[in-house]
């Protein structure tokens, strides 16, 4: 009986295994095709794979896309920690009266949808643009500064920092270190695991990003990876084995990032949820 446990079990296990990677599987098998054979269901590889990079790098210039959205994920990224940190730190670590409201309001921030603040997101960018035209319309600064830092970001860094010991602050300060050399040179080293958790959170949303670039970002050479594709699948007839193979470039990076911190990843959000 057991033994018939164990065989449907592993049975159970890969057939959802398969199901899960059977996409990705004809993903990549597509992007060798051409578009009628791909729209045909051809699930063989093919010949057209290098036919397809060709015009997905020269004449679809995705080259440009790619180093619009690295620019765009690399500086959120950065900054989601380093502001999400800094908040959740100062929640967890000094005591002040009505904290935990202006904590509260926050939490309640993240019950309004994206669509509901994106027109007056739009007119304060639009009404920037002529005295300060690098941070207006159609830059990638105005892509960037809206989703530097969410009340996701300062939640999760203060639930990690309950775990944080905080007779290490107090060492530093006996020690002589200032609260900023506190934070930079004693907590940060040791939320290590905090930080790629939430490192691998920030850049596969600013990577993946559409509707708020698809607004702010109007001309050809801002474009980002998911406008690209976007366009790409727009046309009177797509191409989809292109389409295919700029959606496996588009997807290696995050899965890089991920597949690279994934220890750290899991020990991160552990903690998350002991906090």
């Amino acid at each position: 009986m057991r033994k018939f446990k164990r065989i449907a079990t592993y049975t159970f296990l890969s057939i959802a295994a398969l199901v899960s990677i059977f996409p990705f599987l004809w993903m990549l098998v597509s992007m060798t095709n051409k578009s009628v054979d791909v729209t045909k269901g051809r699930l063989l590889p093919g010949t057209h794979l290098f036919e397809n990079f060709k015009v997905l790098f020269e004449s679809v210039d995705m080259l440009t896309a790619l180093v619009n959205s690295t620019i765009i994920a690399v500086i959120t990224t950065f900054l989601t920690l380093l502001i999400g940190s800094l908040a959740g730190y100062g929640f967890e670590i000094y005591r002040s009266p009505g904290k935990d409201r202006i904590f509260n309001i926050l939490l309640l921030s993240m019950m309004i949808p994206f669509a509901a603040i994106m027109i007056p997101l739009y007119r304060l960018f639009g009404g920037i643009s002529s005295s300060m035209p690098f941070l207006g319309i159609d830059t990638l600064a105005a892509a960037i500064l809206p989703t530097i830092i969410t009340a996701f970001f300062i939640f999760f860094f203060r639930q990690n920092t309950k775990m944080f010991a905080k007779d290490l602050v107090e060492a530093g300060r006996i020690d002589g270190l200032s609260e900023l050399g506190i934070f930079f040179r004693i907590y940060l080293p040791t939320m290590k695991t905090t930080y790629a958790a939430a490192a691998i959170i920030a850049f596969m949303n600013s990577w993946n990003n559409y509707l708020w670039p698809l607004v702010v970002l109007q001309s050809p050479e801002n474009q980002t990876i998911p406008l690209l594709i976007s366009n790409l699948g727009a046309g009177y007839s797509p191409d989809y084995g292109v389409i295919m193979a700029a959606i496996v470039i588009a997807t290696l990076p995050t899965a890089i990032v991920f597949f690279i911190m994934q220890k750290h990843f899991v020990e991160g959000m552990m903690g998350s949820v002991k906090g």
